[in-house]
């Protein structure tokens, strides 16, 4: 059942959007209770997934006294993915319109919630995403191999979900609208690091609307435990995975246009091409091989 608080105005009643952020809670302890007390009070309910956490981070949550706080415990861990999961479903329930996501490892800036608000709020989009990359001058602040993997990222994922103009990927700061996240089958998203690409997979699938929100880059004391082994290791064949599967859906079963007619055409002449052109390469260096003894 949905809470929706509204206030009179001259017009007449005019309904109050409830706003929740979802705070993935694992070896978090020593940051989360100081991003709950940051969290602007314009958020209606901080629901803190406590993800099978050793360091029991949901109880710390609890214990800051914040009348918002709602904790959801996990026996097993899930990853990053399957606490949002969670959260995602505790916040449809709990009847918020928009859903905010914040790592509780204090890398992200709660005062910058309602950036990520505006744009959902007032019906030009459906997801927000935070972008370390617009500033330049933040980008000095972050670590050079994150730097050159990121971008590297950034390229693939942009081809995998079709949002060319959406950067940053492994950036868990991002906002989405409830008309959009009623729509995605939750069961079927990534539980793990994927899980922001994954979504944004979906999301195009479903022609929503995403903008990015220029944020600053930030590290502390935190650790990460993204490893770029793994994200090099994991990511691409999820990804490509991801790119057949979303045109699959988009250009053949969903809908059929003149996207549909190029790559119906134009696939089987390019591989005609690569065989035919690499065929005719390697003729031509036996050929003078041949003439060169």
């Amino acid at each position: 059942m949905e809470h929706i608080v509204a206030f009179s105005v001259v017009q007449g009643w005019i309904p109050v959007p409830v706003i929740g952020a979802v705070i993935p809670c694992y070896r978090v302890a020593r940051h989360v209770a100081e991003v709950i007390a940051s969290v602007p009070s314009c958020v209606h309910h901080i629901i803190c997934v406590d993800d099978a956490c050793p360091q029991d981070s949901g109880t710390v949550a609890e214990k800051t006294g914040d009348a918002r706080v709602v904790v959801v415990r996990h026996v097993c861990n899930r990853g990053v993915g399957g606490a949002m999961v969670t959260g995602y479903r505790k916040a449809l329930e709990l009847g918020c319109h928009v859903v905010v996501k914040v790592d509780g490892d204090g890398q992200m800036d709660p005062a910058q919630i309602g950036h990520f608000l505006a744009p959902l709020l007032d019906g030009t989009a459906d997801y927000a995403k935070g972008n370390r990359f617009a500033d330049f001058q933040a980008l000095k602040a972050m670590p050079k191999v994150r730097l050159v993997g990121n971008s590297l990222l950034s390229f693939l994922v942009k081809a995998a979900s079709g949002y060319w103009t959406t950067m940053d990927p492994t950036n868990g700061y991002t906002a989405i609208h409830r008309r959009v996240l009623e729509q995605l089958d939750l069961d079927q998203v990534a539980p793990g690091y994927f899980f922001e690409s994954d979504l944004l997979i979906r999301l195009n699938i479903l022609n929503a609307v995403v903008t990015s929100i220029p944020i600053p880059a930030f590290y502390g004391t935190e650790e990460s435990s993204l490893r770029l082994s793994k994200v090099l290791l994991d990511f691409p064949p999820r990804l490509v995975k991801g790119f057949l599967w979303r045109i699959l859906l988009k250009y053949f079963v969903y809908d059929f246009n003149m996207g549909s007619v190029y790559i119906s055409v134009g696939l089987p002449l390019a591989l005609f091409g690569l065989v035919f052109g690499s065929w005719e390469w390697l003729e031509s260096v036996h050929t003078c091989w041949r003439f060169c003894r």
